[in-house]
């Protein structure tokens, strides 16, 4: 087992020690490291020693003692990324279209990751000795994907008649210091109604060793094959909300947080009204949806003092049609603070089909044809979650091709304030 070197930092130890990309990292302390986990923790110590082998071959050992927590210097190659064995119906990857990148085909299932990314994970390939490392290296919080702890029901949700007992799973890694954030990705008929409350009250008997609970209304797309339950419609919506609300009102009596979250979608199922930002805390869900509208009102809201005057000015938004009716309150905002008029263009996914309705997903064919030939418009802004770290969008286009294709100045925001005001003496929008 190893781990191998892609990067060294220039002035760091592993610089200094002549450790270059390409060095396989072999052990620490003799004890052989398998991934970052064993890296980043065996490594903590004040002195060790490395086990290396170089890029030609040559095997040797590197005595380090480290002074005040100074880095190693080191990225390393992501680990091989463990796979998902469960099948649920709902499953995001069992709804994309074929003929996408292959990346996007990976179902993970990594507590690993959910430890370092805070990506969920329903423990169902966990083993006993990562249950080990786990408690070792008290890798907490864990971000746990629970739907269900009844154990039929969970197996039925994951399609995996070999799911291991979620509760069981729990339990054990609480008594040993482990905390959780979990979700449950609600199916009507499956796992709301008895088994929603069985599963709540399970998970608040673990105290607090749950952290926080999201719930997350199904989502399907035109792709989704598997996909054999109810759709989630108002009425569904209404009867979640109504039990986060009696989860929370508990919860704040009882501990003093309201510890059950619903996710933004479905508030807005239900057509309900959006929290304030008190009502999150720490916004401890927000990368699954919990607070994310609430979230950007507030950033909004402290940004308007810093943004110009763009008087005159036509800016377009385009956002998915999810978040159309919660738009047009923000842009008056934005027109007070800067005379600009801003012009609303909800826009339809045509890849995933009209059941996604989240502006995240929208892709580089959508921003084309919401945008060709407007040349009435100065400026243009769309969802920066959209595009990845690379600049493509799920489709594969590439932002640089999609702004160079369009009429006017294109850039991607994920909350105006920081598209619209201005770095140092650079103009927003072009002169006319």
């Amino acid at each position: 087992m190893a781990v191998r070197v892609t990067h060294v930092e220039p002035g760091t130890i592993a610089a200094q020690l002549g450790i270059v990309p390409g060095t396989e990292l072999l052990a620490i302390n003799e004890r052989p490291l398998e991934d970052f986990l064993d890296w980043e923790f065996l490594t903590a110590d004040e002195s060790f020693v490395v086990a290396a082998r170089l890029p030609d071959g040559t095997e040797t050992a590197y005595p380090v003692r480290r002074v005040d927590g100074d880095s190693m210097g080191v990225e390393l190659a992501p680990p091989t990324v463990r796979r998902c064995a469960n099948r649920c119906e709902f499953c995001f990857i069992e709804g994309l279209p074929k003929g996408l990148r292959k990346g996007l085909y990976i179902r993970d299932d990594d507590y690993r990751l959910s430890f370092a990314y805070g990506n969920f994970a329903t423990l169902s390939n966990v083993k006993e000795r990562d249950i080990a490392r786990i408690l070792e290296y008290r890798l907490s919080p864990l971000y746990v994907s629970v739907h269900a702890t009844p154990w039929e029901a969970r197996k039925v949700l994951l399609n995996n008649p070999r799911v291991p007992n979620i509760l069981e799973q729990l339990t054990r890694l609480a008594e040993g210091g482990i905390q959780f954030h979990c979700q449950m990705v609600i199916v009507p008929g499956l796992n709301d109604g008895t088994v929603l409350e069985e599963s709540l009250a399970d998970l608040w008997a673990l105290e607090d060793a749950v952290l926080s609970v999201a719930l997350v209304p199904v989502g399907v797309t035109q792709f989704s094959h598997l996909y054999t339950g109810q759709s989630m419609d108002e009425a569904n919506a209404r009867l979640l909300l109504d039990a986060v609300h009696r989860w929370e009102e508990r919860a704040l009596e009882e501990r003093g947080d309201r510890w059950v979250y619903g996710s933004d979608e479905l508030y807005l199922l239900a057509n309900a009204e959006l929290p304030d930002v008190e009502h999150y805390g720490d916004f401890s869900q927000i990368e699954n949806g919990v607070g994310a509208v609430t979230s950007l009102r507030a950033r909004v809201h402290e940004g308007l003092a810093q943004l110009p005057r763009l008087d005159g000015k036509r800016i377009g938004v385009v956002t998915g049609t999810s978040m159309a009716p919660l738009m047009p309150a923000l842009l008056d905002q934005l027109t007070v603070a800067t005379g600009a008029e801003f012009e609303l263009i909800p826009t339809e996914n045509s890849l995933f089909g009209p059941t996604t309705t989240t502006a995240g997903l929208l892709v580089g064919a959508d921003i084309r044809r919401a945008l060709d030939g407007r040349a009435d418009l100065d400026l243009a802004l769309i969802p920066a979650e959209c595009i990845n770290d690379n600049g493509l969008f799920l489709d594969e286009e590439a932002f640089i091709a999609v702004r160079e294709s369009l009429p006017m100045p294109v850039f991607p925001s994920y909350d105006f304030i920081d598209a619209l005001v201005p770095e140092g003496d650079a103009a927003v929008v072009p002169a006319a």
